[in-house]
């Protein structure tokens, strides 16, 4: 266990220095699976969800599957805090609750988040999700992180 949180303590520090995330999320295996991104623009980093088959769930529409969607928002968030704190280790998540406002269309997804609240204990962050314009969501969450 001491040697995967250097090795992701190590991962952290890499993407920090490299402005490249991709391996950090490579470490996840469910945003390696959806087929997460994240690119800093600025200060402000953005996540990207990609067009891909397997994140269907409506093929009539079609459409991202809602949890596909949950999942992308809670991965955005956990390395959100993470990226944010500097921190060694990936928040576990105490809740998440998303507001659903938009059919999540075949089309590339993008989230930003917003740290609300960093105690030394929790963390709170918010999560807006949208795919034509940040001004339109699809979805929105709060989640609730505890940190180590």
């Amino acid at each position: 266990m001491v040697e995967q949180t250097e090795s992701i303590e190590l991962r952290v520090r890499e993407a920090h220095d490299s402005g490249d995330y991709t391996p950090l999320i490579e470490t996840i295996p469910y945003a390696r699976m959806i087929g997460m991104r994240m690119q800093r623009l600025g200060e402000e980093l953005v996540f990207q969800l990609p067009i891909k088959p397997d994140n269907i769930g409506n093929p009539m529409l079609p459409a991202i599957h809602g949890g596909v969607i949950a999942g992308f928002m809670e991965q955005a968030a956990m390395l959100h805090l993470m990226i944010k704190m500097h921190s060694p280790a990936f928040p576990r998540i105490i809740d998440l609750s998303i507001d659903y406002l938009r059919a999540g269309l075949n089309r590339d997804t993008f989230a930003t988040c917003q740290v609300w609240r960093q105690g030394r204990r929790i963390g709170n962050v918010s999560v807006t999700a949208w795919q034509t314009s940040s001004q339109e969501p699809i979805a929105t969450a709060r989640a609730h992180f505890k940190l180590d």
